[in-house]
């Protein structure tokens, strides 16, 4: 799922897991996070930003809406921005989670394939990363503010950071 906000006044927007929201006006856009990667992809000059919620870091042919795999997320983004009539060239990304919910080791690191997923991507891209904030075993809160084009991560046990 994907949503578009347009409106003169800052609005709160949900992301939940696998949705992208668009936002070409003043909205603070917030994810809660274990595992799963919240990615903001903004210009800072046009005020345009998109926040996805990705799950997993590819689709490896599986359904599911673009949001969802980091492999599919990112160019969703990029087609989006485009739609709204902002260039691609200028673009800078920020991004957050990518815990190990299931402990520092062993098979199940989701979260560092997460992370290593979109960085590859946004690197690939030529996409600047600005901020990023993952790994660890906990869990994240976090709130993109396209009207200042921070990210807000909150972290259980540890000081809330501004990237």
């Amino acid at each position: 799922m994907t949503t578009l906000a347009m409106s003169n006044t800052t609005q709160d927007t949900l992301v939940g897991m696998g949705q992208i929201v668009v936002a070409h006006t003043p909205m603070r856009m917030k994810a809660i996070l274990g595992s799963c990667i919240g990615l903001a992809i903004f210009h800072p000059r046009l005020m345009t930003a998109a926040l996805a919620h990705i799950v997993l870091p590819e689709s490896a042919g599986r359904n599911g809406a673009p949001g969802k795999f980091a492999d599919t997320a990112i160019p969703e983004m990029l087609k989006l921005i485009r739609e709204l009539g902002t260039p691609t060239h200028g673009l800078v990304a920020k991004f957050a989670g990518g815990g190990n919910m299931f402990g520092g080791s062993g098979p199940l690191q989701i979260g560092d394939a997460n992370a290593k997923a979109v960085t590859a991507a946004l690197k690939q891209l030529g996409i600047r990363v600005a901020g990023e904030d993952v790994g660890g075993t906990k869990g994240r809160r976090i709130v993109f503010d396209s009207a200042t084009c921070t990210l807000t991560v909150e972290r259980a046990g540890h000081a809330t950071q501004t990237l």
